[in-house]
């Protein structure tokens, strides 16, 4: 599977260059001129790496990486104007992983992008090239493989039931998951016995740990009278 990469630059012969070279490397692109498309986009699609200009008209790049670091451990470099050291001194200290400095040679952006690419495949133990193995939502990650859940990078002690509640509304994210599916899921197909709250009493488990509420859940939500969801 090709790697997902947001771009946003205002400037629009800057991102169809980008777009141009990354693309010709076989990476995913997602390129945006506007900031709040960028944002809203940043909360659908789990990216390998985003490439922000720091001087955008509405919101700066610097509060874009700050909006994306809530939820997300993927690399982020910044474009820069070439006088504008102070800002590389920003970024860096906010935590950005690389510059891109204007003008600046494409082919050397892509060596340094994959190169960035790389290094998260392999120092980052939530990521992992099989997605078979991981699942992963604004910060919430669930390894098949270790068993182990992770919500922004804390471990969340989940039972093997809890689990196997998150990974199949994982499995079906965006979609609603009936509590009677949820059972069959869980138990192997046993009958359902109508007003069983077992699912419930999990349910409300998991988002304790999680510190969630019913009323505003961030992860698993309630669809009254039919089931959960995360979407």
């Amino acid at each position: 599977m090709a790697e997902k990469i947001l771009i946003l630059d205002d400037d629009e012969d800057i991102a169809d260059i980008l777009e141009i070279y990354l693309s010709n490397e076989g990476f995913d692109i997602y390129k945006y001129n506007k900031e709040k498309e960028a944002l809203q986009i940043v909360s659908e699609v789990e990216f390998d790496l985003a490439i922000l200009d720091i001087m955008m008209p509405e919101i700066s790049g610097f509060d874009i990486y700050k909006e994306i670091r809530k939820n997300h451990n993927y690399p982020i470099v910044m474009i820069t104007a070439k006088e504008a050291s102070i800002d590389k001194i920003k970024g860096f200290t906010l935590g950005a992983d690389d510059y891109i400095t204007k003008p600046f040679d494409p082919l050397e952006v892509v060596v340094r992008i994959k190169a960035q690419i790389r290094r998260y495949k392999k120092y980052n133990v939530n990521y992992s090239e099989n997605s078979k193995d991981i699942f992963e939502y604004l910060g919430l990650v669930l390894n098949l493989k270790t068993h182990v859940c992770l919500l922004n990078g804390e471990e969340i002690n989940l039972t093997p039931t809890e689990f196997k509640i998150i990974k199949t509304l994982l499995e079906n994210k965006g979609k609603v998951v009936s509590s009677e599916e949820l059972f069959a899921e869980i138990w192997n197909g046993e009958e359902y016995i109508e007003k069983n709250n077992t699912i419930t009493v999990h349910v409300r488990n998991i988002r304790n740990k999680m510190g969630e509420t019913v009323e505003e859940p961030k992860y698993i939500k309630t669809v009254w009278g039919i089931g959960y969801k995360i979407d």
